[in-house]
């Protein structure tokens, strides 16, 4: 008896130390799908996170909707590998039989929320029981949709969204006016070039260079002593158009890539994100250096820009976010939900500030509590999460270090004083725009399960509420 109980607490501790083999199952029971059929799934899966990459979808959400889709139509071997400009998706079924693998190039990268909404929503009905047949021609449908807003719309958004910027530092009429036509200018000019097919970073130093060369003008004509121009602050007028040129730039996508692990996406992201960022320096200092060679050169500021009063501040961005999620096609739902996180994260913000934080980390708090909120109104209102966040964080992008630093560094003319305080603008640019990417990652992973298992619990509350008689009948997908 003693010898019995022995072995059973010897073994009980044995299991509890190591795995039992004999605890797997040996076998899996395989769908039969036909190699055609299964080509069909593959493609169809493929296409769509071809599609989603392009308009704006982190890599981690292309490679689960194309699983999502190959699932639902029974391939559970599947694999897909996301790179920056391409999707692969292979299944190899069996031990004995050639995989099927196809990729497609992702050519081009232009953010588009209302289709990538559409997209998301197919892979829901997908999942739900939708033909395979009828899911392929839906796809095409969206595929082929245009972009929601006309492309004169996309430019006044554009301005729209620099005046947004100005109000927050406390702009005058006078000063957002000139703000509307620089970056209106600035629109046009990178539209134009847009339809010559340059590419975009000799088109950020173009809109750049056109942005410095008006704002040079219109402290030209104040220096006269000409109304109403005698009043108005160029640094406001550039800090917008430099938060206009960065604002399509995916500085989400590229953190959330580099931390869920996809490295080589995430490499091109920042590179891309890197050259174009580029390009808007070398756009300003080329007109900053010009405008001095010419005399015109403008007085570097000796401290921060100040920002304006409350209620201006919480306006502007509204503004900033209504036209970030305007110019990126989003619908009306998109759109509301990214003013009222425009307002959530600019309460963060300020309220950080306030306690004593600098400029830095009161962003980080600012995009993480409007990153986790976003993602739970994202669950509950089939919004895709890159949208409302990439629009709510935009009015923190520090445009006015940006150009404070750069100015500071062609008017500096040798003084150690003044390049040290253009450097340390510089710098606490890059750390804003660390933060914000940060702090915008790290809400999307807490919010997004969240928001998964809120929305999990509301379903369970749901069915409990209506019990039905009798048994119950799951509708399969049907597979042409």
């Amino acid at each position: 008896m003693v010898r019995e109980r022995s072995r059973r607490v010897i073994e009980s501790v044995r299991r509890a130390i190591h795995a039992d083999a004999s605890d797997r199952t040996a076998t899996q029971a395989l769908p039969i799908i036909d190699d055609k059929t299964a080509v069909r799934v593959i493609d169809l899966a493929m296409r769509v996170a071809e599609v989603m990459l392009s308009v704006g979808a982190s890599a981690k959400e292309v490679v689960l909707a194309a699983l999502r889709i190959t699932r639902a139509y029974g391939l559970g071997t599947v694999h897909v590998d996301v790179t920056f400009n391409s999707v692969t998706v292979s299944d190899h079924r069996h031990g004995d039989e050639w995989p099927i693998t196809l990729m497609r190039v992702v050519r081009s990268a232009v953010p588009d929320h209302s289709k990538l909404q559409r997209l998301q929503a197919l892979v829901r009905d997908v999942e739900s029981g939708l033909d395979l047949g009828e899911a392929r021609v839906r796809f095409h449908q969206i595929r082929r949709m245009p972009f929601r807003y006309r492309p004169a719309m996309v430019i006044l958004s554009q301005a729209l969204l620099a005046v947004g910027v100005g109000a927050m530092f406390g702009a005058s009429w006078v000063i957002l006016t000139v703000t509307f036509v620089a970056a209106l200018g600035v629109a046009l000019t990178q539209a134009g070039l847009a339809k010559l097919q340059v590419p975009l970073f000799f088109s950020q130093i173009a809109g750049a260079f056109v942005l410095t060369a008006l704002t040079v003008v219109t402290a030209m004509l104040g220096r006269a002593g000409i109304e109403p121009f005698v009043d108005v602050r160029a640094t406001i007028v550039v800090s917008s158009g430099i938060v206009l040129m960065l604002a399509g730039l995916a500085v989400v996508g590229a953190a959330q890539d580099a931390i869920d692990g996809f490295s080589l996406t995430a490499g091109g992201r920042i590179l891309e994100l890197t050259v174009q960022t580029l390009g808007v320096v070398l756009g300003i200092v080329v007109g900053l250096e010009l405008a001095r060679a010419t005399g015109v050169g403008m007085q570097p500021p000796s401290e921060p820009l100040p920002l304006g009063g409350l209620a201006g501040q919480f306006a502007g961005a509204v503004v900033v976010a209504v036209a970030v999620a305007v110019f990126n096609g989003a619908g009306m739902r998109i759109i509301v939900v990214s003013a009222v996180l425009g307002i959530i994260a600019w309460a963060g913000f300020a309220g950080a500030s306030a306690t004593g934080l600098e400029q830095a980390p009161a962003s980080f708090v600012g995009a993480l509590v409007a990153s986790v909120i976003g993602a739970l109104f994202a669950a509950r209102l089939h919004v895709p999460s890159v949208a409302v966040t990439t629009a709510a964080i935009l009015p923190l992008v520090p445009g006015a270090a940006v150009f404070r630093g750069l100015l500071g560094l062609v008017e500096s003319g040798g003084e150690t004083e003044h390049i040290l305080f253009a450097t340390s603008s510089l710098i606490t640019a890059g750390m804003v725009g660390i933060a914000l990417a940060a702090g915008a990652t790290l809400g999307l992973f807490i919010g997004s399960p969240l928001g998964r298992t809120l929305g999990g619990l509301s379903g369970i509350r749901r069915t409990a509420a209506r019990p039905t008689a009798g048994g119950s009948t799951v509708r399969m997908p049907t597979v042409r």
